[in-house]
């Protein structure tokens, strides 16, 4: 690593975790907030409009930059010659995760286009099963890049 490379490593480092921690609380808790606003809230009513404008300030000023940036300082990481050995499959594990998680947020502001709308199919019990997913991939993939286990 250069010099210039390895000052501000540490850096980029700190603002993928801070990131990635802001976009998976995001991740966690939108699909809680869509389970109530399908089992409890009646469309068109103010609390209707309430949960709308809670679900949609978590996700265009909490969870989508947070993922934008955790995409971008994830991307210098990766590019840094050294840091990854991609002979392993840890990384690829890690990737096809994170591209998981990614199909995961875009899903979720698809499905609060609908609740808005009051089109939404998908039950309270759906988003309290999938509310699931975004920790267990979050497991996956801190497993891959702490333990390094493949």
């Amino acid at each position: 690593m250069s010099g210039f490379v390895q000052s501000i490593y540490p850096w980029v480092k700190a603002l993928h975790v801070a990131s990635v921690i802001a976009w998976m609380a995001g991740l966690l808790y939108l699909p809680r907030l869509y389970m109530y606003h399908r089992e409890r809230v009646e469309s068109g009513s103010d609390t209707h409009k309430l949960f709308g404008l809670m679900e949609s300030r978590l996700l265009r000023i909490v969870t989508t930059p947070s993922m934008l940036a955790a995409w971008a300082t994830g991307l210098v990481l990766v590019s840094i010659p050294g840091v990854f050995d991609w002979s392993a499959s840890w990384p690829w594990i890690k990737i096809a995760s994170v591209l998981a998680l990614t199909s995961f947020h875009f899903w979720l502001a698809a499905k609060r286009k609908e609740l808005e709308r009051g089109e939404c199919a998908t039950t309270g019990r759906q988003f309290r099963i999938l509310n699931e997913l975004p920790a267990v991939l979050m497991l996956v993939i801190v497993a891959m890049v702490v333990a390094r286990p493949f």
